[in-house]
This record gives structure tokens, sequence and C-alpha cells, in this order.
């Protein structure tokens, strides 16, 4: 016998505005780990991406606070007695309108803090008081700092996308955080995926948890057909994109880079191929972020690229497709980038594309995952140099492989708002600022000669009973003003 909403004995007005939002059956992460949250234990609960974590633990969290619901203006009535933290600011968006949409029947108030904004306006909300604060952990320190909330009173604190918190390098702030709760309270973790330090992770503040896991570790969606394309180079991939949204005659993907730049160039050269593109990184103002994501979810844009950190909060039911232009250098990013398509029980694509130096990233994936990917060789041709835009040019493959190696994506040290930022990059080598174009003074290039080479030469020329110093003189000096900048005399 299959399990109904209206059989967890939520409240009448909760209750509402889940049938009003078209849920009857729950998900099966739904069906196990609400009636555990309502009795009031700790809960760890991994799940594949789209298959409903956020109202697994919004709708019993909202029905144990009912008991507090009150219609009064004070703000002292309505203190933060659950507490969500989530890695990026848009994770943090997308639950708190799930979270309002929830209780828009109760008295219940919601608020949600994330960097990026002006803090204003947050400071506002946390004065007019809210039962559920959802926030990036960054911004929430910000407001502890200025003593604009107050988490004495946290009965339930939840983190969400544990794996990607850790990745992130939110570590202490988290534990700032916890240590700002009280002791006696219900605390909950959900992620799609649980490494063993995240275990670690729980182990901490986690008392006596229940573990639920409604699919393999580790485990990708079933219901995403996954296939990898082989390239000739980088240079064709960007070909190769625009050639698997005509084949595929896909009106919305979600394209994955590895890097901001890489993001911001891909979509500028799609729409010179005529696609409808445009791109989503942390180095864009949070406003264009959300309006960038408002654009895509109504349809508005066909191809959007992004950054792993960006794409997490995007909320698609019917997403048909994601295509990796880059394989992540972390293979549990895999697991989330496919499942941003095939939600809800939909069906959907997950197509990668990879050139010869990447088959070390596939077999890390595929060892995860558990099976081999099938690849397939993509014949297209690369765009010639005089027909991609000057300053667009591939990165070196030093570069690129230093870009590997270091990590030079999102998953860098955080700031304070809550959001990543890339690590200091150091001087390129010399290779690389050739390839580059950096300079193009013949004088950079030329073999080395000792001084002692230049006088030997010297005597050599100089006149029979000429001293050395006379042939010194007479050889021509270094124009050095020049090589400084100034003008010879």
């Amino acid at each position: 016998m299959s399990t109904l909403f209206t059989d967890f004995g939520l409240a009448e007005p909760i209750l509402r505005a889940v049938t009003e939002l078209g849920y009857k059956e729950p998900t099966p992460i739904q069906a196990q780990a609400i009636p555990l949250v309502l009795q009031g234990r700790d809960v760890m609960g991994a799940a594949q991406t789209g298959t409903g974590k956020t109202a697994g633990f919004a709708l019993p969290i909202l029905q144990r606070l009912m008991q507090h619901a009150n219609a009064s203006a004070s703000p002292a009535r309505h203190p933060v007695r659950s507490l969500i933290i989530a890695p990026t600011r848009e994770l943090a968006d997308q639950i708190y309108v799930n979270v309002a949409a929830y209780a828009r029947y109760t008295s219940l108030k919601s608020a949600v803090v994330f960097g990026g904004i002006d803090i204003k306006p947050q400071i506002a909300a946390m004065r007019a008081g809210c039962e559920v604060l959802i926030a990036t952990p960054g911004r929430l320190l910000d407001h502890v700092e200025q003593r604009t909330v107050n988490l004495s009173q946290v009965e339930i604190f939840v983190m969400d996308e544990a794996d990607r918190m850790l990745d992130m390098g939110f570590l202490p702030d988290i534990q700032r955080i916890i240590n700002l709760l009280p002791a006696k309270r219900q605390n909950l973790m959900f992620s799609a995926t649980f490494s063993n330090e995240i275990r670690r992770l729980a182990e901490s503040f986690l008392t006596d948890p229940i573990s639920v896991e409604v699919a393999r570790r580790n485990a990708a969606a079933e219901n995403v057909d996954q296939k990898v394309y082989r390239v000739d180079s980088t240079d064709a991939k960007r070909a190769a994109v625009a050639k698997l949204v005509r084949d595929n005659a896909l009106s919305q993907v979600l394209v994955f880079t590895n890097t901001k730049i890489g993001a911001g160039r891909l979509a500028r050269q799609l729409e010179k191929d005529g696609l409808n593109a445009n791109a989503i990184h942390g180095d864009k103002s949070q406003q264009e972020r959300l309006a960038t994501l408002e654009a895509f979810k109504k349809g508005e844009i066909a191809v959007l690229v992004a950054t792993d950190v960006a794409a997490r909060g995007l909320d698609i039911v019917e997403l048909p497709a994601v295509i990796n232009y880059d394989l992540p250098y972390s293979p549990e990013d895999y697991i989330h980038r496919i499942g941003r398509t095939g939600r809800a029980g939909a069906s959907g694509m997950a197509l990668s594309l990879m050139i010869g130096e990447d088959e070390r990233l596939l077999a890390e994936i595929e060892k995860l995952i558990k099976r081999k990917l099938p690849v397939e060789r993509l014949g297209v041709e690369a765009p010639r140099d005089r027909d991609r835009p000057s300053g667009e040019r591939d990165e070196p493959r030093e570069h690129r492989r230093s870009v590997e190696r270091f990590g030079r994506n999102e998953r860098g040290a955080h700031s304070d708002r809550g959001e990543p930022r890339e690590p200091r990059r150091g001087p390129r080598p010399a290779a690389s600022a050739v390839a580059a174009g950096l300079s193009n003074d013949p004088f950079f290039y030329k073999p080395y000669e000792s001084t002692a080479d230049e006088a030997a030469a010297a005597e050599e020329a100089a006149p029979s009973g000429g001293t050395a110093v006379a042939a010194r003189a007479k050889r021509p000096s270094r124009p050095l003003a020049a090589l400084l900048g100034g003008k010879k005399a």
C-alpha cells in the first residue's frame, strides 16, 4: 500500500499548500525521512539530487513548529527556531522559495540571507522576526557579528548539501555556527553523497542519528542516459556543444565548465554560433545571476553555461539534458551535475565531452559510479582562429595542466558573502607568457651571452698593439635606456 502525504498527520494549512502544489505521493526519501523528523530524531539523509530532499526536511520542520505559530506582529514572538544552512546563494534561495510555499497558509515566517546583495534589507527582515531562517554560512556570520540575528532559541538545525559545504571550505564556519546553537536541538544532514569526511563531521554533532539512503552510496540517477563523446581537441569542443544541441533538438540545456573564464567565453562563442546562450558564474553579481536563472527557467535562454557552484539550487523539473563541456576534476561533482536533469522521476540525458588527456578523469568517474560509460567518436571540425574573437584563444596546454593540478575553479577559499573565490594566481610559466603574446620583443628570446665571451671577442677584434680597453671602448653600447622605456641618446 503506497503512502500519501495525508498519512503523515500534517496540519491542515500545510497539507492544503502541499495539495495545491500537486504533491500526492511522497518520493522515497520523503516517505522515510518525514516520519523520523516528526519523531524528533537526528537524521542523515542521502538521496540523489532531484528526489525531493527539501520537502523531506521542510515539511516536518513546519509541522513541529506549528505549536509556535502566532499572528502577533511583535518580532519577539517570532524568534529563529529552525536554521537551515546551504553552501550557495542559489540553493539557499531555492530552499526559501519552497519553505515559503509550504508555509503560505500558516502564521510561520521564513527568511533567507546570503551574500552578494545589500545586507540592509536582510537586517530589516531579521528584525521583523522569522521562525525559519535559511542562510549561507558567510553571510549568517556577518549577521551574528552585527548582532542582527539571535540563534539562542534554535530547535532544529539543518545542513543541506553537506558534501559541498566541505568542498568549498566551510568547515570552520560550520563549527562556529554550531557553537552558537543551543546544545539541546534536533540535527538533520541531507546530501546527494556522503564521503567518509562527511560521516566524521556528522558524528561530531549528530546524536544517535538514523541514516536514510534511498540509493546506493554515490549513485548516479538511473533514469539519466549517460554518454561520453571523444573529440580531437579542446578547440573542437565548442563546435561539439553546438552540434549536440542541434542534433538532439534541445530547447533547454545546462552546460558545465570548470572555470568562470571558460563559462563566459563559451557562452559568447555559442551566441556567435547562433544559439541563445548565457552564462552564470561567481564573478557576476547576484542580481545578474538570479535574473539569468529566472530567464532560463522560463525558457527565454536555451543554453545556460555554468560552473558547478553557480548551478547549485537550479531546480527545473523537466530539464531535458546537461552537457559536460569539461569533465569535472572531482568525480562527485559529476553526480551533482547530471542530477540537474532527470528530476522527480523524469528522464534526461547527460552528455560529456572528452579529449585524450581527460581519460584519467573519466576513469575516476566510472570508479565512483561503478559502471563503464559508453564512449563514442564525435566528428566535428575545430573552428579556425580567424573565426574566433581576438583575445579568446584557448589557454595554453601548460596553463590548463596547472589549472587541473591546483584546481583553479570555484572550489577555493570562500568569502564572507558565502561565495567561494578563486585561489590567488601565481606568475604564469614562460611558455604560457610567450603563447599568450605578453611580449614580442626578440631581446627576451635571444640566447644568453656571458660578459666574458663578449670581452674575449672584443680583444680578438682589436687592432694589433691595441688594448682590450680600447677595443671595448669602440664597441657600441647596449641600448639599456630603450629597454627601460627611455630613448637612446
